[in-house]
C-alpha cells in the first residue's frame, strides 16, 4: 500500500502555493516567529505548526482564497468579538487572501498563546 507523505518543512509546504499565497504564508510564519522566538517549527496535522513547551501553540494552512490561522479553541475563544469579521470555528479563523491580515491581532493571539503555554508548562 502506498502512502502519501506530505511536506517535510514549512518551507516544502510553503513552496506548493501560489505566489500570492506564499507571501501571506511566510508573512504569518515569520509573525509567529517574532512573536514566539522559543517555539519550534514542525509539521503536525499536515500544517505548519508552532510548538513550545511540548505542547501546539498554534497552527496554520493555505487555501486557495485564505489562510487558516489554528490558534485552538481557548485562542479564538478569547479574541472572539475582534474576529467577528471573520470566517471562522472552535479553533479556527479564515483569513481571506483579498484582504489584509490583520497582523496586530494575530501578534496578540499569539502572545495570549504563549501566556497560556507558560501556564500550562508550570504546573
Amino acid at each position: 500500500m502506498a502512502s502519501r507523505s506530505g511536506p517535510g518543512s514549512i518551507d516544502e509546504y510553503i513552496a506548493g502555493f501560489p505566489s500570492d499565497a506564499q507571501h501571506r504564508l511566510r508573512e504569518l510564519r515569520a509573525l509567529i516567529r517574532a512573536t514566539a522566538p522559543e517555539a519550534t517549527e514542525t509539521i503536525s496535522y499536515a500544517m505548519p505548526t508552532f510548538d513550545l513547551n511540548g505542547h501546539h501553540l498554534v497552527h496554520f494552512a493555505g487555501y486557495a482564497r485564505h489562510i487558516g490561522f489554528y490558534p485552538v479553541p481557548s485562542g479564538v475563544e478569547a479574541f472572539k468579538e475582534e474576529l467577528k469579521p471573520y470566517k471562522g470555528g472552535k479553533g479556527s479563523v479564515q483569513f481571506p487572501l483579498d484582504r489584509p491580515m490583520p497582523t496586530d491581532l494575530i501578534r496578540r493571539i499569539v502572545e495570549f498563546r504563549v501566556e497560556e503555554n507558560a501556564g500550562r508548562a508550570r504546573k
